[in-house]
């Protein structure tokens, strides 16, 4: 995808990849099997998002001796900063 925006709204229209992005705004660094072992999906499924989430610039991965650490890149923490704002405002909207 040439688009980068395009390439950040894709990544966050999966309700999976937002818990992944949720966890590591949480936690700060994860591995694979640790998001596996927390969400409810497969370790498949998780590399997969992690993958799709690397690739628009939200996670960046740092490899540890044999295990590689996943955590929000400065873009991605802007970001829900900016989804968390956006379902305050939401909220208050419906009341």
């Amino acid at each position: 995808m040439s688009d980068p925006l395009g390439q950040v709204f894709g990544a966050l229209a999966d309700p999976s990849r937002r818990a992944v992005i949720g966890y590591l705004a949480d936690r700060g660094t994860a591995t694979a099997t640790e998001l596996t072992g927390e969400l409810p999906m497969t370790r498949q499924a998780v590399a997969k998002h992690l993958q799709t989430l690397a690739g628009a610039g939200l996670v960046e991965s740092e490899r540890q001796g044999r295990e590689t650490r996943y955590r929000l890149t400065e873009a991605g923490s802007e970001w829900d900063d900016r989804l968390d704002a956006l379902k305050s405002h939401l909220v208050r909207r419906a009341r």
